[in-house]
């Protein structure tokens, strides 16, 4: 799975302005926070053509986001990144 590294950056306010038009908006929140041991695929799939994903992910790990899927990864793939940049 490639991943994007994410380097630390001090998010404002009009940072956060890629939840606008995130397409995870039209979707419900159960899409994006399944039951544990349900699929993310769906959810993912999304995140993949959405142009803020990397703003999404990037806020995720910033905030210690622990559940959900963020930026198109899964809790487990988002403290894996972390660990891989020596961030956890």
């Amino acid at each position: 799975m490639h991943t994007d590294t994410i380097e630390p950056t001090t998010l404002t306010e009009a940072d956060m302005s890629w939840r606008e038009d995130a397409l995870c908006a039209q979707a419900g929140p159960e899409f994006f926070f399944p039951a544990p041991g349900s699929s993310t695929r769906e959810a993912k799939m999304l995140c993949g053509a959405c142009e803020g994903r990397l703003a999404c992910l990037e806020y995720a790990l910033r905030n210690d986001e622990r559940f959900g899927v963020w930026g198109g990864l899964s809790e487990k793939e988002r403290l894996r990144l972390r660990r891989d940049q020596g961030q956890g």
